[in-house]
C-alpha cells in the first residue's frame, strides 16, 4: 500500500471539529470527540469502532464491518484495511460514529 492508512486517517479525522488523537491503551492511536472515543487504529491495517450494539450488529450484517475481533456481539466493530480503497470505508465508518456522537450530544439522546 503506497498511501499510509494511518497518515490519511489522522489527517482526515483531525480535520473534523473537536477531534483529538492520543495513544490508545492497547496500542495504536485513539481518536476522541469531547473526551469520548470515536475509534482507534492499530497500525495501518485495523480500525476498531464502538457503536451502540444495534448499530454495530447492523453494520456487520450488512458487510460494512466485521464484529469486533475480540468482543463480538458487543456493538464494537473491526474494519480491516487491506488496500488503499479500504481507507475510504474506514473513514466512512468513523464519520458515521462521529456524526452519531455529535448528533446525540446536541439532542441529549441516549443509546
Amino acid at each position: 500500500m503506497s498511501t499510509s492508512a494511518r497518515q490519511v486517517l489522522i489527517g482526515e479525522l483531525l480535520s473534523w471539529p473537536g477531534v483529538t488523537e492520543q495513544p490508545h491503551r492497547f496500542g495504536g492511536i485513539e481518536f476522541q470527540w469531547n473526551g469520548k472515543e470515536i475509534g482507534h487504529l492499530h497500525g495501518d491495517h485495523l480500525v476498531d469502532i464502538p457503536f451502540p450494539r444495534r448499530m454495530g450488529d447492523q453494520l456487520a450484517e450488512a458487510g460494512r464491518a466485521s464484529p469486533h475481533h475480540i468482543h463480538p456481539g458487543s456493538g464494537w466493530v473491526s474494519f480491516y484495511i487491506e488496500s488503499e480503497e479500504d481507507i475510504a470505508g474506514a473513514v466512512e465508518l468513523l464519520r458515521l460514529k462521529y456524526d452519531h456522537m455529535v448528533n446525540r450530544g446536541e439532542s441529549g439522546k441516549t443509546d
